[in-house]
């Protein structure tokens, strides 16, 4: 039946423009086999697994999946933008350690169900249903976020600790005979090491919950990092971060960029409704949005646009795949970083500036731009001198403006973002499209 799609008893029809995505990178995603087929096995795994190769558009699902992502990060950036104009400096300074802690198990959901979806067939029924629940799971954390240090902290881990051990078991089952099942019995006492972890924060609370919480996290993503290490086993045929997908990944993560553009665009907008108008604020929300253009226009150009043939062409898949998702999880963290400075002038666009402020204002586009140049790296295999010279000034800049008015830091980070797209224009003035060249 093909174009057709069950969900419980309501069938719908897929537009013939979205088609069944394929391949896969961190965490969760397909990769190159050793003399093992992708589609042994039998039965129902081989039905879920069933792919067709010229799909590369995200589906219905997975575009829902990022709404309930905008509104997470959106809560993020209100919950530490909260803590960073505290009167108490402790708390001040102890926001941006939040900011992590809270972004990265909503970022890395997001990313192991775009890699479910690369891997599996996304109109079968028992896929949907995962894509939802994770979609739910989203939903849920964020609505923990106000309190998650003091009192919710349940409501954050519960749907996490299901997602990350619920969905692997829900799908080894359909998988017997099939390498992938190996792969998701080695990450399964990874993800219980992090759930206990995760469980023993929820026990406590403050800076005690949120370092057990950052540690959970790292757990999970240094785990799948390292393949999920199972000492006395061999390792699995397939790799976890290796591509064999042309598309369906790739434009995945052009996707989360541009959910963190989105979320900043949503974040600075509701803010600046909630304060009084004067010059500074309505010069704040313009120099935002510049900035959120200017962030847009420096990771396509070019290595976010052709980063689908640069992963395509790499010599080395599971380091190129390994690379792209560290990235693109930098630039992400990078742009909520530079939402809640943002936020936090918004609400005090007077006055002396905090040190904290300085950081998410300045800190923010640095670290968006140290993800880029390592995108640079993988596309081009090269180093970015213009970006790094932007990074090395808005290290610079901090120091004069910390005696400048706060509006000015988002306003002069702002301006280095503008410097690097010019320059960018003119290193393309005159040349032919620039090719991918990745390491072989």
């Amino acid at each position: 039946m093909d174009g057709d799609t069950r969900l419980g008893g309501l069938v719908g029809r897929i537009p013939p423009g979205v088609r069944r995505p394929t391949a896969g990178v961190p965490g969760w995603c397909p990769a190159t086999m050793s003399g093992v087929g992708l589609r042994e096995g039998g039965g129902e795994g081989q039905e879920l697994l069933q792919r067709r190769e010229d799909v590369r558009q995200a589906n219905f699902l997975e575009l829902f999946v990022d709404l309930v992502l905008v509104f997470a990060l959106a809560g993020v950036v209100s919950r530490v933008g909260r803590d960073l104009v505290s009167h108490d400096i402790v708390v001040r300074w102890r926001a941006m350690a939040y900011l992590l802690v809270l972004a990265l198990p909503l970022i890395w959901l997001w990313i192991t169900t775009a890699h479910i979806t690369s891997w599996f067939d996304p109109r079968r029924p028992k896929i949907q249903w995962i894509v939802l629940a994770s979609a739910f799971g989203i939903l849920v954390m964020s609505s923990s976020l106000p309190s998650a240090f003091i009192g919710r902290g349940l409501a954050f881990v519960l749907p996490y600790v299901i997602l990350q051990l619920g969905r692997p078991l829900i799908l080894m089952p359909a998988l017997r005979g099939h390498p992938l099942q190996q792969l998701y019995r080695r990450s399964l006492p990874w993800h219980a090491v992090s759930a206990g972890i995760f469980f023993a924060g929820a026990a406590v609370s403050g800076g005690a919950r949120a370092a057990l919480w950052g540690a959970g996290v790292t757990v999970d993503i240094v785990a799948a990092q390292l393949r999920w290490p199972a000492p006395g086993t061999p390792e699995p045929p397939v790799s976890a971060w290796a591509t064999d997908s042309k598309h369906h990944l790739p434009e995945r993560y052009q996707q989360l960029l541009m959910i963190a553009l989105g979320e900043t665009v949503l974040a600075v907008g509701t803010t600046f409704t909630s304060e009084p108008i004067s010059l500074a604020t309505s010069t704040l929300l313009v120099v935002a949005f510049l900035s959120v253009v200017l962030l847009w226009r420096i990771y396509f150009y070019r290595s976010g646009q052709i980063l689908a043939d640069a992963l395509a062409a790499a010599g080395d898949r599971d380091a190129a795949g390994r690379a792209t998702g560290t990235a693109h999880v930098l630039m992400v963290l990078g742009i909520v970083a530079t939402a809640v400075g943002f936020e936090a002038v918004l609400k005090h666009p007077g006055g002396t500036p905090e040190p904290a402020w300085l950081i998410a204002s300045l800190g923010g586009p640095a670290l968006f731009l140290y993800g880029r140049i390592r995108l640079e790296r993988i596309v081009y295999n090269r180093l970015s001198i213009r970006r790094v010279v932007a990074v090395a000034a808005l290290a610079v800049a901090a120091i004069p403006l910390y005696f400048a008015p706060p509006l000015a830091s988002p306003v002069v980070a702002g301006l280095i973002l503008l410097a690097v797209a010019l320059a960018d224009a003119h290193h393309a003035a005159g040349r032919p499209p620039e090719a991918p060249s990745p390491a072989h």
